[in-house]
């Protein structure tokens, strides 16, 4: 078994590459309202490659403009600033992990699961009256420990996929089992080292657990968005399992078979959209 220590973790995060500056500063301050748009408008437009990515994403028809928007500065006009920030933050995570590290890993399941929770929370806490935006964020990296430990440990991770298929089991109990921490521990680590947000932080940490007190709600619909995920089946994985879902979460949400159908259709629609652009 490949037990991996505290100390392992911490190092392998601080080998992880650098986020963008600007990407950086707008996870750390995705609660407050008092930054200025047009110096984050001007960061943002000097990396060409992150700008276009996130126009792309502002333009395609998840987020419903009647405007087509060529610039940051217009996507922040039209679409408001959390959302264009959320936006920004989507198109540079998803494109700094390095692909193809750990043999048996599949990325691109991976990251179409990532966006399909994204865009499953984002609609959840639409519902439920929920910052739409933490919620899209929140979704889209609620699994990223797993990135952590596939880049920084491919060849542990690589006998964490062989116990699963072993065992049949769900990702928490073979990564424990063989690693002796799991994508949460690794998630947090990570979240702390990029000084994501206390909400942010949270719902990492929870999404397994969103009855725990003090989880927060976030954690809540983050959870059920990735049950709702695994459930339909988007990621195309022929060992597709589905967590086991809390009925203190699912009832939190309040919602009807209707609502839940509707629900479904819209994850589904956006999923290949939003994972043809973030994933280029």
């Amino acid at each position: 078994m490949s037990r991996l220590s505290p100390e392992q973790l911490a190092a392998s995060v601080q080998d992880l590459p650098s986020l963008p500056a600007v990407v950086m500063e707008l996870l750390s301050s995705i609660e407050q309202e008092n930054i200025d748009i047009s110096v984050l408008a001007k960061k943002v437009s000097y990396d060409q490659a992150l700008t276009a990515k996130t126009l792309r994403l502002a333009n395609s028809s998840s987020f419903g403009l009647q405007v087509k928007v060529a610039t940051i500065q217009q996507a922040i006009t039209f679409l408001g600033f959390q959302t264009t920030r959320n936006l920004i933050t989507a198109a540079a995570v998803t494109g700094c992990f390095p692909n193809g590290r750990c043999p048996g890993f599949n990325d691109k399941a991976f990251w179409r699961h990532s966006i399909a929770t994204a865009a499953c929370s984002r609609s959840l806490a639409r519902r439920l009256r929920f910052n739409q935006d933490v919620a899209f964020t929140a979704g889209l990296l609620h699994d990223i420990g797993r990135l952590v430990l596939v880049t920084g440990h491919p060849q542990a991770y690589g006998e964490v996929l062989a116990w699963r298929g072993r065992q049949d089991s769900e990702w928490l109990e073979a990564e424990r089992s063989v690693l002796g921490i799991d994508h949460v521990d690794a998630g947090v680590a990570l979240a702390e080292h990029w000084n994501f947000s206390d909400t942010m932080r949270q719902a990492i940490a929870y999404h397994h657990a969103p009855e725990t007190p003090g989880a927060g709600f976030l954690a809540a619909i983050v959870h059920v968005a990735n049950a709702v995920v695994h459930a339909l089946d988007l990621t195309g994985e022929e060992d597709e399992l589905v967590p086991a879902l809390s009925s203190v979460a699912w009832d939190a949400m309040g919602l009807n078979e209707d609502a839940y159908m509707d629900l479904f259709r819209e994850t589904e629609q956006q999923l290949d959209e939003m994972s043809a652009i973030l994933m280029t």
